[in-house]
């Protein structure tokens, strides 16, 4: 089982995303996801097979190009929907010019009104309409899943053939509609391809991620008298443990780590935040960023779509690809709503014939409501709200890893937080160091050795402190989470550095943070400090004054837990709780109310899945990564109100949307039934109203929301 990622040109609706979704879910294929702003298309499944699924996605109508690009997609001039309307303008515009002044023209140019050449004029649209629309509406069919072609097609289709009939049998010019044939082409070509410049715009939130994925990297070399060379080379050629020189000025071509020299780097790129980081020696630079001063050389540690860029894309593609519950509605009306237009039409063109006596102004109805039906619109909805607000987060260093999570922020009712590494820094530096019975350099040797083998910032914090000279040999060390580290050293003595809860039956004294214990006798304490972050406070009154509990849950002991929820003026805290017991607890809380869970650490990871919602910083450990559905860049905790307001706003906006679709086909197909407005007014509206629900969803760009 792997992931097929394909990129599908053609593509150029969201009801033609429904069709691929529908095609590949009945093929039996699992996690379908179908980007209709981009084109690309992934799911799970076995390689085999892929050449049927290849072609049934083209006898559908479209072409699998090759594998899903992340890189911008630049058109020429005649290339695409821009180019088919170019294509199809001259002699549209001629034929509804020669239309509009019919009686009017100098008598030099009546041969324009003359049926055979309205006739030759339209046929050069019709068929290049026809190879287009009637193509992939025929395919469609035959595949039992029609799409938005179907309408286009049949309009088109009756208004030329009916037209043909007149001219054929000389019936005069009140059987003339040439440039109507026309015009519905050529103006839903105009409106497919003022869907896709307004689609595409909502994109440019990730148009900088996408462009620094491609840049020149100053690659290091040694000649064969270990002389170095630097010259240049395109970063995707990079590999890792390559050596690279980054100037002053400079972009990061790609993750590496620093091996010499020290800089101040703008990881605005993928955190939104434009303070320069001071790096040093052994520390990381995501690949993006740049270099404001200092030069330094470093070593390469990803490449390809291992990056912490291609991540974030990847992240966010997989994202817009999904459906939030609030589409659901939408998806099943789009499915039944071409055959139920045609059905209309049909009953249109009936009652208008038995009414009207008159069969050509019953047709044009008919023709009428085919091409403003726009199943479109619904399909549309929810993936330009979603392409705004996870390009926008993704440009801010917040990252969604399914559109759920972005409707899941509008019923949040109280907010949970880990306190180590989420409230805090979690960078601890060691106060001071008790021993009992016990030389401290001994106890030193022991912890730092032991520590080494866990990841939770307080054992970071011992290693690094207590970094022995020579280190211990171990028979075995392990970490029982939420309570520390376990080992059992050459000379069999069973060591435990952990939380007061492993110390609680020989002391009273619960006021250290690390109790060292020997063969199961107590032989010392380490005391730490922890620095709050400065933005928990101003977090903490921004989801207070929007009447949301906050509340603190932690394994720390008592009085610091009530000390730190007290200093924030938290709702309410809860100490001493093992990895278990979180988890038991939020499951508690989401049962009573919709919650969101924020932690960093492995200790965290269940309660993370538990909560309604699961939020990580990015420097937590990979587990808790993994659990959570929404992550902080960079000591993000200053993001969750943007991350919260962009979820809430979104929401909205796909409602929105949604309510315009739903109102524009319930208003636009009566009207049209009744004769209310002409076929080329209802090819022009129908492209129309899905630029509406982009630029509707384009405030996102701009609006408030934290």
């Amino acid at each position: 089982m792997g992931t097929v990622r394909w990129k599908v040109e053609g593509m150029h609706c969201a009801n033609c995303a429904l069709t691929i979704h529908k095609f590949l879910e009945g093929q039996g294929r699992l996690e379908v996801r179908v980007d209709p702003i981009e084109g690309n298309v992934s799911f799970e499944g076995e390689d085999a097979g892929l050449d049927g699924l290849r072609k049934g996605i083209e006898d559908l109508g479209y072409h699998v190009a090759g594998e899903a690009d992340t890189t911008a997609d630049r058109k020429g001039l005649l290339k695409g929907h821009r180019g088919r309307f170019l294509l199809c303008l001259p002699f549209s515009a001629l034929l509804t010019a020669t239309h509009l002044l019919h009686g009017r023209l100098p008598h030099s140019l009546h041969l324009l009104t003359d049926p055979w050449t309205q006739m030759a004029l339209s046929l050069p649209v019709f068929v290049y309409g026809m190879s287009f629309f009637g193509r992939s509406g025929l395919k469609s069919l035959r595949n039992g899943i029609p799409n938005m072609n179907v309408l286009v097609a049949l309009g088109a289709a009756s208004a030329f053939i009916y037209s043909l009939a007149g001219t054929l049998l000389q019936l005069g010019p009140d059987y003339q509609f040439y440039e109507t044939a026309a015009s519905i082409i050529t103006l839903v070509f105009l409106g497919n391809w003022m869907e896709e410049a307004s689609m595409q715009s909502t994109h440019r939130a990730l148009t900088s991620l996408v462009r620094s994925q491609k840049v020149m990297a100053n690659m290091i070399a040694f000649d064969g008298e270990h002389q170095e060379q630097v010259f240049p080379i395109a970063n995707d050629q990079l590999r890792v443990g390559d050596l690279v020189l980054i100037r002053s000025g400079e972009q990061v071509p790609i993750d590496c780590r620093i091996l010499w020299g020290e800089a101040h780097v703008n990881e605005a790129i993928v955190t939104g935040e434009s303070l320069p980081v001071h790096k040093r020696p052994k520390e990381l630079l995501i690949g993006g960023s740049v270099l404001e001063s200092g030069t330094v050389r470093a070593q390469v540690t990803a490449v390809g779509h291992d990056t912490v860029l291609a991540g974030i894309l990847d992240m966010v593609h997989k994202a817009q690809g999904e459906k939030p519950p609030v589409q659901q509605l939408a998806d099943r009306i789009s499915a039944v709503f071409v055959p139920a237009v045609v059905a209309l039409a049909v009953v249109t063109l009936a009652v208008n014939w038995y009414l009207l006596e008159a069969f050509t102004p019953s047709l044009m109805r008919a023709i009428a409501v085919l091409v403003i039906a726009c199943p479109c619109a619904m399909g549309l909805a929810t993936p330009a709200a979603v392409a705004v607000g996870m390009g926008r987060a993704a440009r801010n260093g917040i990252l969604f890893r399914n559109a759920a999570g972005l409707e899941a922020f509008k019923d949040i009712r109280q907010v949970v937080f880990d306190k180590t590494g989420t409230l805090t820094t979690g960078e601890f530096t060691v106060v001071s160091v008790t021993t009992l019975g016990l030389p401290e350099e001994e106890l030193r040797r022991h912890v730092g050795s032991m520590e080494r083998h866990s990841s939770h910032p307080i054992a970071r914090c011992m290693a690094r402190e207590f970094k022995p000279k020579t280190d211990v040999r171990w028979q075995s060390v392990q970490e029982d989470k939420g309570l520390g580290m376990r080992g059992v050293d050459r000379e069999g003595n069973t060591w435990v550095v952990a939380s007061y809860q492993a110390a609680a039956h020989l002391t009273a004294d619960a006021g250290h943070q690390v109790y060292v214990l020997r063969n199961d006798s107590l032989v010392g304490w380490i005391d730490l400090s922890d620095e709050v972050r400065p933005e928990a406070e101003g977090v903490i009154a921004w989801l207070r004054k929007l009447g949301i509990r906050t509340i603190l849950l932690s394994g720390d002991q008592e009085e610091r837990c009530r000390s730190l929820a007290e200093k924030l003026g938290m709702d309410e805290w809860h100490a001493l709780h093992t990895p278990s017991m979180k988890q038991e607890r939020i499951a508690a809380l989401s049962h009573k109310d919709p919650t969101v869970m924020v932690g960093d650490g492995i200790n965290d990871a269940p309660a993370l899945a538990e909560a309604t919602l699961g939020i990580s910083l990015s420097e937590a450990s990979q587990i808790a990564l993994q659990n959570a559905q929404v992550v902080l860049m960079n000591h993000g905790l200053a993001r969750l109100p943007l991350a919260m307001g962009l979820g809430k706003y979104t929401y909205q906006t796909i409602r929105q949307n949604l309510f315009w679709a739903f109102a524009y086909n319930v208003i636009a197909i009566p009207v049209a039934a009744f004769g209310l407005l002409t076929p080329r007014i209802g090819a022009l509206a129908m492209g129309l109203s899905d630029v509406v629900l982009a630029l509707n969803s384009s405030r996102l760009f701009f609006r408030k929301v934290d």
